[in-house]
């Protein structure tokens, strides 16, 4: 028979030795949110779901039981072969620990694979990710890439990931780039996936001496920063990259590509456009009509994100701040290194 188990002995046997974990709702929950590193193994596909649901809702338990149980039935072959592929102890769940991981478990165990169900399931891990982001407190030392419009940040900060350095990708986890364009290409997140993400950065970098992030507002597309990270940030060793317009043009146009989502780039160009004086919005809109994306991500620049920036960056006091000129992203990458190198032992947060 298998054996559940609760959050936290899940988390001390984590510890001890790898443990695969299993979600087994449908691909539409688990995108939506679920435990970092989980594998979608569903028990129903999406329509499968949304049959039963209905059938639960419209004409009665037993009879949704019933539906399931011969749907489910067809496909265990294919669900128990995918989990003899699994060389690790197994843990399954679903939103609640309710019937799908408890199906999963008793269907595992008569095949003889063993593996444990996870009590109160997605929802006990979500109430869990509340609970500490609320009452944590981040104590790393904070580098903050700055930098207007197109300076390369993100590509910093993965370069600096590939050298080993601590760095939290906001960006990345929100799927969102921070800008009114900043969608398009990208899956955003939610706040339920965006806070789990999150919150197992932190965890892991809790007892380093520093990490590096993108200074983003608190909102980042759909989601937001907690409190405490965005305070943490704004008292952070502000790194100000400052390139050349060209190549910040030239950067914009190889991470959004424009080319490949025209339509959208006129469609968020739309919810900006009043802000712009207007001969300007008009070059812009004929920029976008034509395919010279360069000359509108130029102008957008000179006339819109840039005098933004500015406004922003006032905020912070002068100790705050390092000034990182550079030519190109390889150049700031080298220099964001030196300065983090020279700082890091200095800064006082309190």
């Amino acid at each position: 028979m298998y054996r559940d188990i609760t959050l936290p002995d899940l988390f001390t046997s984590q510890k001890k030795e790898a443990n695969t974990l299993i979600d087994v709702r449908s691909p539409k929950e688990f995108k939506e949110a679920t435990i970092p590193g989980s594998i979608n193994i569903p028990v129903f596909n999406n329509e499968e779901r949304a049959e039963i649901g209905t059938i639960y809702k419209q004409v009665g338990t037993e009879e949704a039981k019933e539906r399931g149980l011969a749907i489910f039935s067809q496909k265990l072959p294919a669900f128990i072969a995918a989990f003899k592929q699994i060389e690790t102890p197994i843990t399954v769940f679903c939103w609640r620990g309710g019937m799908r991981s408890k199906t999963a478990a008793t269907v595992l165990d008569l095949m003889g694979i063993n593996a444990k169900r996870l009590t109160g399931g997605v929802r006990t891990y979500r109430q869990w990710v509340v609970n500490e982001l609320e009452k944590q407190e981040f104590m790393p030392k904070l580098f903050v890439l700055n930098g207007y419009t197109g300076s390369g940040k993100t590509a910093i900060l993965k370069l600096l990931s590939q050298k080993g350095y601590p760095i939290i990708d906001l960006e990345g986890m929100a799927g969102h780039r921070g800008s009114i364009f900043g969608q398009i290409g990208l899956e955003p997140s939610n706040q339920k996936k965006f806070d789990s993400l999150l919150l197992h950065e932190i965890v892991r970098y809790q007892d380093r001496p520093y990490v590096v992030i993108e200074g983003e507002s608190k909102r980042i597309g759909k989601v937001c920063l907690p409190d405490f990270l965005n305070e943490k940030k704004e008292k952070g060793q502000q790194l100000f990259i400052n390139l050349p317009i060209e190549v910040r043009v030239q950067n914009i146009l190889e991470e959004y590509q424009p080319w490949e989502f025209p339509q959208l780039f006129k469609e968020s160009f739309q919810l900006i456009k009043k802000h712009i004086h207007t001969p300007i919005a008009k070059q812009i809109e004929a920029d976008l009509e034509s395919s010279d994306f360069a000359s509108a991500t130029k102008l957008l620049l000179e006339y819109y994100y840039d005098p933004k920036y500015e406004h922003s960056s006032n905020q912070y006091l002068e100790h705050q701040k390092i000034i990182i000129k550079a030519m190109d992203v390889e150049d700031a990458f080298q220099k964001v290194q030196e300065e983090i190198s020279l700082n890091h032992s200095e800064i006082n947060y309190n």
